[in-house]
């Protein structure tokens, strides 16, 4: 992550979350997800954006938070991989935020095993992770899901 990236900031359950805002494409307003059958655990689905079929991740699993269902306040990200454009699920979409270097820190010493955690951002109210949307997928997930899409 460069030093200059701006984040988009978003919740789950109150805590907060960033994303390098050059790998999102939109917010969008909750809309209907259709199941995919013989995806992976977690994909939720998948969304028709723009004519495109995107496959929705569930961040909250992801993430080892709590499962809630799905509610008409929730968000959608849109975003991109190098492989894909994926959608994410969240409760809330904050705000843009622009990083710097004063208030960044990379984590690869700190958290090694948080292989989707690219950095934290120091706030005056809180510290923020942010996550790398490359690695949220693991390999077996990428062609898992490969599979699914081309099945359906």
């Amino acid at each position: 992550m460069k030093k200059s990236d701006f984040l988009v900031i978003f919740t789950l359950d109150d805590q907060r979350y960033a994303l390098p805002l050059p790998a999102a494409d939109r917010v969008v307003r909750m809309v209907a997800i259709t199941p995919l059958p013989n995806a992976p655990g977690i994909i939720l689905g998948v969304v028709n954006f723009q004519g495109r079929v995107i496959p929705v991740i569930n961040v909250r699993r992801r993430f080892r938070l709590p499962e809630r269902e799905i509610m008409l306040t929730d968000q959608l990200i849109v975003a991109h991989t190098a492989r894909r454009a994926v959608a994410l699920v969240a409760d809330a979409v904050l705000d843009v935020i622009a990083g710097s270097e004063q208030n960044l820190i990379a984590t690869e010493n700190i958290l090694p095993k948080l292989e989707y955690v690219e950095g934290v951002v120091k706030l005056t109210d809180g510290l923020i992770f942010i996550h790398d949307l490359e690695k949220f997928l693991s390999l077996e997930e990428e062609s898992s899901l490969d599979q699914a899409l081309e099945a359906s």
